[in-house]
């Protein structure tokens, strides 16, 4: 059985060392979940995360409590707590010194070398879960990201105008098939 505190140690470890987002923390907490730890098969972590996804919320948060419940059950939200103290420490800490340090060239320029890496991280994960996506898919998600970025169209709208169109097609899809 997984004990809590090893489950607090890995999401602590992951939260400590991952930047970018939930995004980017997903190939660490596979990597420490399946490879390291065991924890989780492979289809079982995907299912998880595709869970993770689909729930509103952040999406490493999302996915410790789902690994968290699986392996320990309601005590597993040690794994949350893991994944959000590293975060919460560094925001408070900055928070308190952020006003005799904005200003600072040095901060400045540290922020500003860390967005390639940001990028980065957040691009890897996502073409990896494109790679089982049919070609058309791609080409609509790359439309809408370009819609939200060149005509500053509202995400929200389009997250609904795709649940429309995917309903729609659904159920044209199912009268088809009862043909």
């Amino acid at each position: 059985m997984t004990s809590l505190s090893a489950l607090f140690r890995s999401f602590f470890k992951i939260g400590l060392f991952t930047f970018g987002g939930g995004y980017a923390m997903i190939p660490l907490i596979e990597a420490e979940i399946i490879n390291r730890r065991g924890w989780l098969a492979r289809d079982e972590f995907m299912e998880l995360l595709t869970l993770a996804q689909s729930s509103p919320g952040p999406i490493a948060i999302n996915t410790s409590v789902f690994i968290g419940y699986k392996t320990r059950g309601v005590a597993g939200a040690a794994a949350v707590c893991g994944a959000v103290l590293p975060s919460f420490i560094c925001i408070l800490v900055i928070a308190i010194f952020f006003a005799q340090v904005r200003h600072n060239v040095v901060v400045d320029a540290a922020f500003k070398g860390m967005r390639p890496a940001v990028v980065a991280l957040i691009v890897v994960p996502t073409i990896s879960l494109a790679r089982g996506m049919h070609p058309a898919l791609i080409v609509v998600a790359i439309a809408t990201a370009l819609a939200v970025w060149w005509f500053g169209l509202s995400p929200i709208w389009l997250i609904a105008a795709g649940a429309a169109a995917g309903i729609l097609w659904t159920v044209k899809l199912g009268k088809e098939v009862r043909r």
